[in-house]
């Protein structure tokens, strides 16, 4: 089901200030910022190896990212796992019993398709099902 970390996401304060440390200090491929307004966040994808991480600033108060680092401050915010088939992987998760935050895909950063599993079925880790657009 699952073919790699597709990307760690990250929540920050500011996209401008968390940018420089993952670009020109740990030297990681820059390749944009795209506004997901559902989600309400700004997202910096940058590249290392076959993954990504994924920097996350809440566009918004009452976004779901401003929430968690109201409650945990910055750090990691949740881990993302490719699969080919997003609703196969939905439908497994629900049948192995795992509680789904989202039981249908949703529209996320860079064309893709998500869906989060609740992280009181994956062990408190927030994890994301992530099936690429290309």
């Amino acid at each position: 089901m699952l073919t790699k970390i597709n990307h760690i996401g990250i929540a920050v304060k500011s996209l401008d200030n968390a940018l420089p440390f993952y670009r020109d200090n740990l030297g990681m491929a820059f390749a944009g910022i795209e506004e997901v307004a559902e989600q309400k966040v700004r997202v910096a994808m940058l590249q290392i190896g076959e993954s990504m991480i994924e920097l996350l600033e809440p566009t918004s108060n009452d976004s779901p990212v401003a929430k968690f680092m109201e409650k945990n401050g910055p750090g990691i915010h949740h881990l993302a796992y490719e699969v080919e088939d997003i609703e196969a992987a939905i439908a497994k998760m629900m049948t192995e019993g795992a509680r789904m935050i989202d039981e249908q895909p949703r529209s996320g950063a860079h064309g893709t398709r998500i869906a989060f599993v609740h992280p009181k079925s994956s062990l408190g880790v927030l994890t994301e099902l992530c099936q690429c657009g290309h």
